[in-house]
């Protein structure tokens, strides 16, 4: 009598375990394809909207620049923010033969809606048509050129253009060029180097 018991529990043990492997296997069979494709959706969304975002990015890095006087095509120009004075040149096509280049300097960054005006030789830059930012015939104006522009001058770098930022925020415009030295940092020496690079007219 026990025996019979026995083997008919362990019956009743195989067909509940056939049971419940039929349902895992069934339930792993429907189950991980709608798993799979929601965990196939998600990483789609966010590349999509990094895109998105690197492109409104790019947008805002275009700039407008005015190039005029002895370039082979003068005229506005569509360029990225950063890049300098040699590139919008380039951009025009380079000098004309004519061109008087000692007084410009090429390394100063070009800024939105700015003007650059390459003389003629024996030409100066005519009322109205230098450079409305921090450049003027190759010249960084204190009292205009924003960080970037100033860190193009020897001796000048993040610290030090913030603090000419400043100071022309706190005291008004530079009267003149000397005043430079009243800043920190700004010696004589410093001062030697920065004059012929710079005005404030």
């Amino acid at each position: 009598m026990i025996e019979k018991i026995k083997e008919h529990r362990l019956q009743v043990l195989i067909s509940v375990s056939a049971v419940l492997m039929a349902g895992y296997f069934l339930f792993s069979v429907i189950f991980p394809a709608d798993m799979s494709d929601e965990a196939a959706w998600d990483p789609v969304e966010e590349v999509d909207g990094g895109s998105e975002d690197k492109s409104l990015a790019d947008e805002q890095l275009i700039i407008m620049a005015d190039i005029k006087g002895a370039v082979v095509k003068p005229g506005v120009y569509e360029m990225k923010e950063g890049e300098r004075v040699v590139d919008l040149i380039t951009a025009a096509g380079g000098v004309t033969e004519d061109a008087e280049v000692s007084g410009i300097n090429f390394a100063v960054r070009i800024t939105d809606e700015m003007i650059i005006y390459i003389p003629r030789v024996g030409e100066e830059n005519p009322a109205g048509e230098l450079a409305d930012s921090g450049s003027k015939q190759g010249k960084v104006n204190l009292n205009k050129a924003n960080a970037s522009e100033l860190e193009t001058l020897p001796g000048i770098g993040p610290s030090k253009s913030a603090a000419i930022i400043e100071y022309r925020e706190t005291n008004g415009s530079f009267k003149n060029i000397e005043e430079l030295m009243e800043i920190t940092g700004i010696g004589d020496k410093t001062f030697e180097k920065l004059q012929e690079h710079i005005t404030v007219q």
